[in-house]
């Protein structure tokens, strides 16, 4: 059976447990509560050097890190249109996957996490991140329902939870609305999962 080494308000760790719940998989949840510096401990270094979750254990397979952990998910039980051998499909959903750890994790995650968690980081700089993440967001799919190939893909799984949970770093939505649109078509979906936080309150 799939291990899922996971924390609860760990929005990198909600995308898989959406992806596992999607694809109707099974998975045992090992908890790792980083307020409690579970992630330092040695048993888990074993798995994951760099301290972070979500990791996911599959036979003899420990991966780290939320987008690679979607890809292998997707490519091994999911089906094709999660994301496509095609080069230009592909390519498509993968810029949102980075996007999704650079302008998101570093605006919208970590202005949340400031909040939240007491993270020590330069709200200035976390906020002109976010801004801009917003802006991308928006200027998307303001004419599109979904951030890829016009259906939902990785890239709005990758992208959705720190969106949707900026609101616990105290950022407004109300000037974007075709992004709390695009929440209430993900959270209507078969399978959603919700965590605290989420559903998006607006």
């Amino acid at each position: 059976m799939l291990k899922l080494y996971d924390f609860d308000l760990s929005g990198n760790c909600h995308k898989v447990r959406m992806m596992l719940s999607f694809l109707g998989l099974e998975f045992e949840k090992v908890d790792v509560d980083l307020r409690k510096k579970d992630q330092m401990k040695p048993n888990f270094i074993e798995l994951n050097r760099l301290h972070k979750v979500p990791v996911l254990v599959d036979g003899d397979l420990a991966l780290r890190d939320s987008a690679a952990i979607l890809i292998y998910l997707a490519r091994t039980y999911g089906k094709p249109e999660w994301y496509p051998e095609a080069a230009r499909e592909m390519a498509e959903i993968q810029q949102w996957l980075s996007f999704s750890v650079n302008e998101v994790f570093n605006g919208l995650a970590m202005v949340r996490a400031i909040v939240i968690f007491k993270r020590d980081f330069d709200f200035k700089t976390a906020n002109t991140f976010s801004d801009s993440a917003l802006d991308m967001l928006e200027f998307r799919l303001k004419d599109h329902a979904w951030l890829a190939l016009d259906r939902f893909t990785l890239a709005d799984l990758a992208c959705y939870p720190y969106a949707a949970l900026v609101h616990e770093g105290n950022v407004a939505l109300d000037p974007f609305p075709s992004i709390r649109a695009w929440f209430k078509r993900i959270e209507s979906m078969p399978g959603y999962v919700a965590m605290p936080g989420l559903p998006h309150p607006g």
